[in-house]
């Protein structure tokens, strides 16, 4: 398959779509993410998890979280993509997510084992859609965007906050 175009997706997903490597399959991305991720999150020093960087910004649970809630959401939004549901799909208020999960009470070990869960189903699903299915459009707030490109979007977004983590956080 080509690698993606500027087209297949709105500008507002470049910082994440930037982060992958498209010249690699979608699911090549998020498996090869998906292991960085793990053995990230697993290194990291326990008196960390709840530290944040600056007033007002996500502890380290939050983002694991965060992280979690938004690749849901992407997947949904993929998979009514695949199945040629035309409707145009609101985005998220991700502040919000974070503000109401109670993220900072969870166990970190259970949080990344949700991660894996969540992840793993992403997996198994972009594996399953044909090349057909992976250039099919959809649109958010008025904006379209391609299965594919949602593919690299969870690629992309985890390791632009693993970044965020590293340059930030430790």
């Amino acid at each position: 398959m080509d690698s993606i175009k500027e087209n297949e997706y709105n500008r507002f997903y470049k910082t994440y779509i930037d982060r992958a490597d498209t010249t690699k399959s979608v699911v090549e991305n998020l498996q090869e993410s998906f292991n960085e991720a793990l053995t990230f999150f697993e290194s990291l020093p326990e008196d960390k998890y709840l530290y944040c960087y600056a007033e007002g910004k996500w502890t380290i649970k939050e983002l694991l979280e965060h992280i979690i809630d938004a690749e849901r959401i992407f997947n949904t939004r993929a998979l009514r993509f695949a199945r040629k549901d035309k409707t145009d799909l609101p985005g998220f208020e991700e502040n919000s997510y974070v503000k109401n999960a109670n993220s900072n009470t969870r166990d970190f070990k259970e949080l990344i084992e949700e991660f894996n869960v969540v992840r793993k189903s992403t997996l198994f699903m972009f594996a399953n859609f044909s090349e057909d299915i992976l250039l099919q459009v959809g649109t958010i707030d008025g904006n379209e965007i391609t299965v594919r490109a949602i593919g690299y979007v969870n690629s992309g977004h985890l390791l632009h906050h693993i970044n965020i983590i590293k340059e930030r956080y430790l």
